[in-house]
């Protein structure tokens, strides 16, 4: 048997995401493990998870505002940030209802087959005049800059961007120009 990987922070509800558990078995949701918790999906896309937290455990669908949520029980666990997901609390296993929750998977199923989900906002691209100047000042490392894939040139953009003083600017820029003329991305050492 493989090992399980569960979000209960403070171990106290095993039995219950059991139950939640032998509920989404019985869908045709896959189940698989992402950020170091049980995610259920379908065609390789995340319909719902469970997790245990300090005072209630839950199922939480990932585009739940789609959900026509007819009983009121669906919660926006950051209001004002989260833009999709829902969670939907439970405190006890007599609290679940299983028609229920049985019928608000299906229709996260439906929705999902569909192609209903929020696309993130794209936040737009943060500009330095400092780099600006500095790439036209220097045209072998204009053409290194402009190599680089578009997110990576953000990544450059935000660094430089993100510095309030002169003399930050001129070190950050200290720091990239290398990385720039060797073709190497800001945060490629981090990536596999």
């Amino acid at each position: 048997m493989k090992e399980r990987y569960t979000w209960d922070k403070v171990n106290q509800w095993g039995e219950e995401l059991g139950l939640l558990r032998s509920i989404i078995q019985q869908t045709e949701l896959v189940e698989t493990t992402k950020w170091g918790g049980e995610v259920y999906t379908i065609n390789n896309k995340n319909v719902l998870g469970i997790g245990g937290f300090k005072s209630f455990f839950t199922v939480w669908f990932f585009n739940g505002v789609f959900l026509k949520d007819d009983a009121k029980v669906l919660v926006n666990a950051n209001e004002g940030v989260t833009k999709g997901l829902r969670q939907w609390r439970f405190t006890s296993a007599e609290e679940v209802d299983e028609t229920l929750l049985l019928q608000y998977i299906l229709e996260a199923i439906a929705n999902e087959k569909a192609g209903l989900s929020i696309k993130p906002e794209k936040k737009p691209a943060m500009h330095c005049d400092f780099l600006a100047n500095e790439l036209k000042k220097d045209p072998k490392l204009k053409v290194a800059f402009e190599q680089f894939s578009p997110y990576k040139q953000k990544e450059f953009w935000e660094l430089m961007a993100t510095a309030k003083q002169e003399k930050t600017k001129v070190t950050r820029f200290e720091k990239i120009k290398p990385l720039i003329l060797e073709g190497r991305g800001l945060n490629d050492k981090y990536r596999k």
